[in-house]
């Protein structure tokens, strides 16, 4: 498993560096594509995976209007850049009362409407959360903050696996995920604040982060809370469903989601940062 992650570590980190690099259509593809594997993931783990192989045409139908719905979400920050108005409430509007007009056509009709209920969350958990990554990378200074974003939740991630592996003792959270401890949480944010220290001292020898460094240290700890809450999330969404992961798409790491969910949560936070505080 441990030699699987690393693999997938090696091939991954450098194409994420490259599609932020090369501006915001390849990035706005890249995110696209996750979020289309992880709408997808939400949707098996959510909804009866039966729907989407052997259930009906309208059932079916429903579940692809919710890709779509969720990828257009997430990619409405990029879509609507350029222009003047922003269309997303009338889509999230039309797309509501489309699916709603759809639900009235369910058969059967028992469980309809939760059904419908769990699309719409499909598409606020991932495509809307995951839009805010689209929405900081077209900010002025946007590639950078992404990289520091990046960098530091994946250094959370992976201090937190490894310092939890070697010396964790005390169960953070053991209703919800029984292998996650409080060393392990610590050493995910000291790994987080250094990371974020250092990639913004390799940022500053490029360009200028418009930040002091005890910015720096508190986006660093923000960065490593947040990850660990989007993860813990995502845990109980697996225990609710009775899964060990979302998906087999990623080796040594399960889903789509499995990977990329401490992000759902670290997108909106560092987006908003930037915003209201620098």
């Amino acid at each position: 498993m441990l030699k699987q992650r690393i693999v997938c570590a090696v091939v991954g980190v450098p194409l994420l560096v490259l599609v932020t690099w090369f501006g915001h259509l390849w990035f706005g593809l890249f995110v696209a594509a996750v979020v289309l594997a992880g709408t997808l993931e939400f949707y098996q783990v959510t909804i009866s995976p039966s729907v989407l192989t052997q259930g009906n045409l309208i059932n079916r139908s429903l579940i692809y209007f919710g890709l779509l719905w969720s990828m257009l979400v997430a990619m409405a920050p990029l879509i609507f850049h350029c222009t003047v108005v922003n269309f997303l409430p009338a889509i999230m509007t039309f797309a509501v009362l489309i699916s709603l007009i759809w639900v009235l056509f369910q058969n059967p009709r028992e469980g309809a409407f939760p059904k419908w209920a769990w699309l719409v969350a499909g598409v606020v958990y991932v495509g809307w959360m995951l839009s805010y990554w689209m929405n900081l990378r077209i900010m002025d200074g946007g590639r950078d903050w992404v990289y520091l974003a990046l960098f530091t939740a994946f250094a959370n991630d992976t201090g937190a696996f490894f310092i939890g592996r070697k010396w964790g003792r005390h169960r953070l959270a053991p209703s919800i995920s029984p292998g996650k401890t409080w060393e392990g949480a610590s050493g995910g944010l000291l790994s987080a604040v250094l990371t974020a220290v250092v990639v913004a001292m390799i940022l500053n020898s490029i360009s200028v982060l418009p930040v002091e460094y005890w910015q720096v240290i508190l986006i660093g700890c923000l960065i490593s809370v947040f990850a660990q809450l989007g993860d813990l999330v995502e845990s109980m969404l697996k225990r609710n469903a009775g899964v060990k992961d979302t998906g087999k798409f990623l080796p040594g790491h399960g889903g789509i989601l499995d990977r990329f969910d401490s992000l759902i949560f670290v997108g909106p936070v560092v987006y908003y940062y930037v915003l209201w505080i620098v």
